[in-house]
């Protein structure tokens, strides 16, 4: 139940920081408003991190380069989401990220990219994104 709730909470946070960057970036420009999320982001990061204290530093050393990255994804990530807003607005834009990220994730569960078991996909995963494809058409009208 709890990454369900976490799922949610991700999702209506994404959608908030996306609007809050869009506004921003009206106002000073798209890469700063990526600047600032960033930064604010490792500030909040940060201070949790110092209440939590969980003490696995340690394993640090056995994470490979390229996945320690993945933070710098973030800054496309912004810039993408503030450019999709400003010119298709928010529902078209969270529809067409959402169905982005259920494709790519397909992929990498069928095909078991990055060390992760794969996954059978069946039919109703299939349809499942054709309907959400579908959906951004109609909303597209």
């Amino acid at each position: 139940m709890k990454g369900i709730i976490f799922a949610f909470l991700g999702g209506a946070f994404i959608t908030l920081q996306g609007i809050a960057n869009t506004v921003i970036s009206e106002d000073i420009g798209t890469w700063q408003a990526a600047t600032i999320t960033q930064f604010t982001g490792f500030i909040l990061a940060f201070l949790i991190l110092l209440f939590v204290r969980d003490g696995k530093w340690q394993g640090f050393k056995q994470v490979k380069p390229l996945y320690l990255i993945g933070g710098a994804f973030a800054a496309i990530i912004i810039f993408s989401n503030v450019t999709s807003i400003q010119r298709i607005g928010v529902t078209l834009s969270i529809s067409a990220i959402l169905i982005a990220q259920l494709t790519l994730t397909f992929i990498i569960d069928s095909s078991g990219w990055f060390g992760l078991e794969k996954q059978k996909m069946k039919l109703p995963q299939f349809i499942g994104i054709g309907m959400m494809i579908v959906g951004v058409v109609i909303l597209r009208s």
